[in-house]
């Protein structure tokens, strides 16, 4: 079970453990002289305690190239107008990611034909995709099926800003920025998500509640815990791409909820 800390904050403990066993080390006089054998400690340090913190996988890569980088880009007298345009252009990029622990994450087109295919056939269909990005999936879908309703919703500026310029001769997508837990999902026919596992229990529980009977749930790459999904989806790209398909308002939904008949 994960630690119920917030990500930042075992980012930060992470980080002081590594310094103090590089102090400890380092005054032991175990270490050769120089700076990097203390930048190796610390770094090593740093992301056993986020194994330990039960991090998730992609802070133990963080952790072990965190302070070498800063080291060697020290190393490099990089005027300090730089560091401070790349942290606004990652902010503009990746916003909350660091609380939400959902990254960017690219839709193909592959996946976007699959997606097309599960929206309803005999009439126009409602599509919403949860943290839309630049509308990596949106766009190729407009073009597959003009006759829907196709809207996302991005909290990142950058990414945001991105899919309305590349959209804006597609009228029959729809995009906003802000946070999909704020928004109702009680109109779509369609609800899709490729966000990461951390968020997918609150997002079941949502669907669950709103998301009205016979309409779709649609998760990229991660599973709903402790949920069996009505069917699974294999698309044929190199990701080797799974969809995983819930009916939040039918069989799954009666089965976690305990409700019986038809």
């Amino acid at each position: 079970m994960r630690s119920s800390l917030p990500p930042a904050l075992k980012a930060l403990l992470a980080q002081l453990a590594g310094a103090a066993l590089a102090f400890g080390v380092g005054r032991s006089g175990l270490l050769p002289a120089g700076i990097w054998p203390l930048v190796t400690v610390q770094a090593a340090g740093a992301t056993l305690a986020a194994i330990l913190l039960r991090s998730a996988p992609w802070w133990r890569w963080i952790h072990l190239g965190f302070l070498p980088l800063v080291v060697a880009a020290l190393q490099f007298r990089i005027a300090p107008g730089w560091y401070l345009a790349a942290f606004v252009g990652l902010a503009l990029v990746f916003w909350s990611s660091f609380r939400t622990q959902v990254p960017l994450f690219l839709s193909n087109r592959r996946t976007a034909a699959a997606v097309a295919d599960l929206l309803p056939r005999d009439r126009p269909g409602r599509l919403l995709d949860l943290g839309s990005g630049t509308g990596s999936l949106l766009r190729p879908l407009a073009r597959l099926r003009p006759d829907c309703r196709l809207e996302g919703i991005e909290a990142a500026p950058a990414p945001y800003a991105l899919s309305r310029l590349l959209s804006r001769r597609q009228p029959t997508v729809s995009l906003a920025r802000g946070d999909f837990f704020q928004i109702p999902w009680c109109d779509y026919d369609l609800v899709y998500a490729f966000l990461s596992p951390v968020p997918m229990t609150r997002v079941w529980d949502k669907a669950c509640a709103e998301m009205r009977p016979g309409t779709l749930l649609v998760s990229n790459s991660f599973p709903v815990e402790g949920v069996e999904p009505e069917t699974v989806v294999e698309v044929n790209d190199r990701r080797h791409t799974r969809l995983y398909c819930y009916l939040p308002a039918g069989p799954a939904y009666r089965q976690k909820s305990g409700i019986t008949g038809g």
